[in-house]
């Protein structure tokens, strides 16, 4: 059992005081982890399957291949062309990507002061944009030149964005209110 799996375990008491739940199954959980990737203009098939093959060492799961739907000529996309990749995480890799993006990768990110709290939306998800890939520790060691960003999105059953707040502080992610910007 992880360390986030224990916390997962531990939200139950914790939270059930401050948001009064009538039932230990109305608290908060993880449901997935939906990690995006844009593969811009790689048209070297060589570049996608480096991608590929980092993406997978990083979530421990080989992603899908994302197509273009419709031709835009004003992006020169063909319907059919690689536009990205995509993993959805769950159950026990879940909790392994989790625990690794808070614990060794967050805090190895260039000027890392904390996720905000606007990161989170109303339905409860915290979505975190990530510009490099070698924060992982799978991916340090290899050439830099192929520095690719992505996206992490934190599905929660949270009914609200406080909800999802408090619950995802338990878990340890490193949330921070910050003051608006003039």
């Amino acid at each position: 059992m992880t360390i986030t799996q224990e916390k997962q375990q531990s939200v139950k008491e914790a939270l059930s005081g401050s948001f009064e739940y009538a039932n230990p199954m109305q608290t908060p959980r993880l449901v997935k982890v939906v990690v995006s990737i844009g593969v811009g203009k790689k048209r070297d098939p060589k570049q996608l399957e480096l991608t590929i093959d980092r993406v997978a060492k990083i979530t421990g799961q080989k992603p899908s291949i994302r197509t273009a739907r419709l031709s835009v000529a004003s992006f020169k996309v063909r319907a059919g062309d690689t536009v990205g990749l995509q993993v959805t995480l769950r159950h026990a890799r879940m909790y392994d990507f989790v625990e690794k993006l808070v614990h060794i990768a967050l805090p190895r990110t260039r000027d890392f002061r904390g996720i905000p709290t606007t990161a989170v939306d109303e339905m409860g998800n915290l979505t975190i944009g990530l510009r490099e890939h070698t924060i992982f520790p799978e991916t340090a060691d290899e050439d830099l030149r192929d520095v690719f960003g992505f996206a992490v999105t934190v599905v929660t059953s949270a009914k609200n964005k406080a909800e999802a707040i408090a619950f995802l502080r338990h878990l340890g992610f490193p949330l921070v209110d910050r003051a608006e910007k003039r």
